[in-house]
Parts: C-alpha cells; sequence; structure tokens
C-alpha cells in the first residue's frame, strides 16, 4: 500500500473547510522585489494617466472648437433672426399678416436653441468619456498589479520554504486547542516541513497527536490542516487581499 494519501480519500469523511486569514507575512528577503513590481506599476500607471490626460485635452481642444463654431452659428442665427425679424414685421404690418411674423419668430427660436442643447450634450459627453477612460485605465493597472503580484508570492513560497513554514505555523496555531491534528501538504514541500516537525509539535501540548501527511494532487503551495472539528484551508489569499488594498489606496491618492 502506499503511503501517499490523495485528496478524495483523506477529507471524505470529515468536516466543512474554512479559510485562515493570515494578517501578516515575513517579507523581509523579497524587499527589493516588491520596490520593483511598485516601480514599474508606477512607470505604467503614470503612462496611462499621462495618455489619458492627452485624450482630454484633445477631446477639449475638439469640443471648443464645437463650441466656437455653434456659438459663431448663434450668432449668425440671431444676426439673420433681426434682419428677418424687421422683414416680418414690415410684412405684417403692409399685409396684415401677424401669423406668418409669429411662425417666422417661433421658427429661429427653435434653431436657437437646438444649437445650445447640441453644444451642451457635446461638452457632457467630452467630460463622461474622459473620466470614463481614466477609470477603466486605473482597472487594467490594478489587474496587472494583482497578477504580477500573486506570481512574485507564489514563486517566493516556492523557492524560500521557510516562508511556507511561517504560514503554516500560523494555520497551527489557529487549532492548537484541538484534540487531534494532521497537516496535509504537497509534494514539493513535504520533505521540509517533515524536517521541522518537532518545531512544529511544540505548538501544540505533549498529548495532542499531530501527523504530517503528503498528498500528491496538491499544487505546490496547498496546505490543508485537518482537525476533529474539521478542516482548514491554508493560504496566502489574505495576503493578496492586504496587497491590492495597498495598490488601489496608492493608485487613489495618485502619489
Amino acid at each position: 500500500m502506499s503511503n501517499v494519501y490523495r485528496a478524495a480519500n483523506t477529507f471524505s469523511k470529515e468536516g466543512n473547510v474554512k479559510e485562515i486569514t493570515i494578517k501578516t507575512l515575513n517579507r523581509s528577503s523579497f524587499d527589493e522585489e516588491q520596490v520593483l513590481t511598485q516601480e514599474s506599476l508606477m512607470i505604467e500607471r503614470n503612462r496611462l494617466l499621462q495618455d489619458a490626460q492627452m485624450r482630454i485635452e484633445t477631446e477639449k481642444s475638439d469640443l471648443a472648437q464645437i463650441r466656437q463654431t455653434a456659438l459663431e452659428d448663434i450668432a449668425a442665427m440671431q444676426s439673420a433672426w433681426e434682419q428677418e425679424k424687421t422683414n416680418l414685421q414690415q410684412q405684417a404690418y403692409e399685409e396684415g399678416f401677424q401669423q406668418g411674423y409669429e411662425e417666422g419668430r417661433n421658427k429661429s427660436l427653435s434653431d436657437m436653441n437646438e444649437s445650445v442643447k447640441i453644444a451642451n450634450e457635446i461638452t457632457a459627453k467630452s467630460h463622461e468619456n474622459a473620466l470614463k477612460y481614466i477609470e477603466e485605465q486605473e482597472k487594467v493597472i490594478l489587474e496587472i498589479a494583482m497578477k504580477t503580484a500573486e506570481r512574485i508570492l507564489g514563486t517566493l513560497l516556492e523557492n524560500d520554504e521557510e516562508k511556507f513554514l511561517s504560514i503554516v505555523k500560523k494555520g497551527l496555531k489557529e487549532v492548537r486547542e484541538m484534540k487531534e491534528v494532521k497537516l496535509y501538504v504537497s509534494i514539493a514541500h513535504f520533505d521540509f516541513i517533515s524536517s521541522n516537525r518537532d518545531e512544529l509539535m511544540s505548538i501544540f501540548p505533549p498529548e495532542v497527536p499531530f501527523l504530517i501527511f503528503v498528498n500528491d494532487d496538491f499544487d505546490v503551495n496547498d496546505c490543508i490542516i485537518e482537525t476533529n472539528q474539521g478542516r482548514i484551508v491554508v493560504s496566502v489569499d489574505e495576503q493578496l487581499n492586504m496587497l491590492k488594498e495597498q495598490l488601489f489606496d496608492l493608485m487613489e491618492s495618485g502619489d
């Protein structure tokens, strides 16, 4: 019989899975990589914001031209209306057709109002498009940053087993009061975790059985703690969530 336990056999009789909240992570050894990542993020952010600013300036220039043309058209219509009004008044007085005067007046006023309405709509639409573009670019930046952070963090845990061990220890401390504890890790980390079994056992009272198993179906950084009251999935999601909040705050501040 193989001494390798698979997930389907290991977890079929136990309770629900819950996510551990990992509040801190010792990241001293990858500070430099994080700084480089933040610098790259800021360079990309500034480039996209500069691009957005250029688009806004272009739209402003186009809008100014449209508004100027609209104002010139309105002025021309006003001048034409004054002349037309004089002609209509003279015609109405001469021919007694006041109705024709009112119809001409109303048509000219309607044309003027329509031009003003169009100019205002163009102004509002240009502003809305500029804001929407900036918002979309910030979402793209945040998504790229999160994917980069997730890749870097996963690589660090895979290559630096001490960091993975620290996450496992935090998870085990959450269940130190349980009567029985089983730890399941991937093949990649099994030997290192097993070599630190004594350190992990010191977390629990002497009478608590503590067993370490390998699961060859796990991804590299997968880890599950099984107790007499259920299972806990140990992950770095909380670290990524904290980083996401920091990146979002950074982009919002514009610093």
